[in-house]
């Protein structure tokens, strides 16, 4: 094997992964000039018009230009099928091809946290990141803070069909809401988005961009990890590959890994951390006998329903129209307005799936559209999707390494509908969906139920074996890498981030969460790092 080439110099921090977290962590890192920061980012630039048009989503997503184009492996609650699981392969990561719905969760997550004994990581201690990161539309108030850097703006479209849904969720007892983010999300409402004047939001845009200007940051993009390196325990670079040549990387500080739930885990086994009989199986040394590296996989499992709807405008048919994309595309390009700047999901609805839930434990995401699967056109018939996920699952999977081969992808089992209680859960968010549907609000549109169809009945068994069916992701994968006590044999890093067991490196990003938030994940994800990069420079 040819000796890898060293990068001029030692660096104080090595980041590896320009994704949501790694630009928040690089831009805290390098805002004093004396550190030098290297950045390394296995995918490429964001220069292509879809990672910026709000709708391109529908493009991005299942390409892959920007796509790492993931697979999970065959999924016995699932009913056998695999899931396609999709990543951002470009700066910004998945804030580049995601929903770009601004979702804190609940303060009881938080609080969660802090229970496990995770001191500073409760509600209390959160709240002020969220409020010094957010530039929001609703300025400086109670929950909300004004001039930082992530952008959260109103939706720039409104559609007839979503108010009729949030008619009808009101006649089913659920409150309407101006904003999910006061820690109770309980309510039916509209998302809040990251986008600035119609233009997608991601981190790349609100962090890493201004951070560039900056001469002690380095970007590399193109570059796969191939592991940390380590001199008597310490972490003291990286080993990367980048058009065909290799290269080391040393540091003096640390080596901090933002590469998310599914990079990050799969870099700490190639580099011998991880459980031995995974890491022995694959013929790679054993550093760290870890446990938890890989495991305690999360995500939110949501179950796509779609009802066919009449006398009420959706997205499908304008999408194939040429006449209604041309008007489209003009009043986006005149307005920044209309349907190019929509997120996947406009309308949300937090409610609980039985009365013994205390808080809500589902989430509607609610489509004025309906397609087979994002990367696929939408259907040619009018309709709306009302996707319910169960907030706070409690199966369990895992991110294992395939090979030692660096470029060979991870395996991914998340393992979804596991337990008895993510299948009642599941089966109790349908009937809650066919309840919706069937208020008066929506009897003038006369829905019909395509997915999972009139055919399925109302009893446990045959709404579980549905969910199975049409259940799908929601790319909301977290914990592989999760925060605990020192006496948890399945935590990997400690309050503080710190790997547990060895020096000089840090995981921040999603990974790192115990359990999943009851919301979408990217703005948690968002807080994690500014409130990680903080610690790096405390404990410095």
């Amino acid at each position: 094997m040819a000796m890898p080439e060293t990068l001029d110099g030692e660096f104080d921090y090595i980041v590896v992964g320009a994704g949501s977290a790694g630009c928040v962590v690089a831009n805290r890192l390098s805002a004093d000039a004396n550190n030098r920061v290297l950045l390394l980012e296995a995918g490429g630039q964001d220069d292509w018009m879809w990672f910026h048009i709000p709708v391109g989503y529908l493009f991005a997503i299942g390409n892959p230009r920007s796509d790492w184009m993931f697979e999970t492996e065959p999924e016995p609650g699932l009913n056998g099928r695999a899931l396609k699981y999709p990543r951002g392969k470009v700066i910004g990561g998945s804030s580049a091809i995601n929903a770009m719905i601004s979702m804190r969760g609940q303060a009881a997550d938080y609080d969660h946290w802090r229970q496990l004994g995770l001191t500073g990581w409760g509600w209390d201690d959160v709240l002020p990141v969220f409020r010094r990161l957010d530039d929001h539309f609703l300025g400086d108030t109670e929950h909300h803070g004004a001039g930082g850097e992530w952008r959260v703006e109103q939706p720039r479209v409104r559609w007839a069909v979503l108010d009729a849904i949030a008619r009808a969720a009101n006649q089913m007892g659920v409150p309407a809401t101006p904003d999910f983010n006061t820690g109770d999300n309980a309510g039916v409402g509209s998302f809040h988005v990251n986008q600035k004047r119609g233009l997608r939001w991601s981190a790349a845009r609100g962090f890493l961009k201004p951070a560039l200007r900056r001469p002690n940051l380095r970007l590399e993009t193109g570059v796969l990890v191939e592991r940390v390196l380590f001199e008597d325990r310490r972490a003291a670079g990286v080993r990367f590959t980048r058009h065909g040549r290799t290269f080391k990387a040393r540091t003096r500080g640390e080596v901090i890994l933002c590469a998310g739930a599914v990079g990050t885990p799969h870099i700490l086994q190639l580099s011998g951390i991880g459980p031995a009989d995974w890491l022995n199986g694959n013929g790679v040394p054993v550093l760290l006998d870890r446990k938890g590296v890989g495991r305690n996989l999360q995500d939110h499992l949501q179950q796509r329903a779609i009802y066919k709807v009449q006398g009420v405008k959706t997205l499908n048919e304008t999408y194939h129209s040429l006449v209604g994309r041309a008007l489209m595309g003009a009043e986006y390009a005149l307005r920044r307005t209309g349907p190019l700047t929509m997120a996947p999901s406009q309308l949300g609805i937090f409610t609980t799936s039985s009365p013994e839930h205390e808080r809500p434990n589902i989430q509607f995401h609610i489509q004025p559209l309906s397609l087979d699967r994002f990367g696929e056109p939408l259907h040619r018939f009018s309709a709306v999707t009302v996707a319910a996920c169960n907030l706070r699952p409690t199966s369990r999977g895992t991110i294992r390494l395939r090979s030692a081969d660096p470029a060979a992808p991870p395996m991914i089992a998340p393992n979804y509908l596991a337990t008895e209680e993510d299948r009642r859960v599941a089966a109790d968010a349908i009937r809650v969906t066919r309840r919706l549907m069937s208020q008066p609000a929506l009897q003038p549109f006369h829905p019909v139920e395509y997915l999972p169809g009139p055919a399925v009945g109302n009893d446990d068994a045959s709404l579980a074996r549905a969910a199975g069916e049409i259940g799908t992701t929601i790319f909301h994968p977290i914990g592989t890498a999760k925060m605990g006590l020192p006496s948890d044999p399945y935590a990997v890093v400690d309050e503080r981030l710190r790997l547990i067991g060895l020096r000089g490196l840090r995981v921040i990003d999603a990974s790192v969460m115990p359990t999943i938030t009851s919301g979408n994940t990217n703005t948690p994800t968002i807080m994690i790092a500014d409130k990680g990069a903080r610690m790096v420079l405390q404990d410095r």
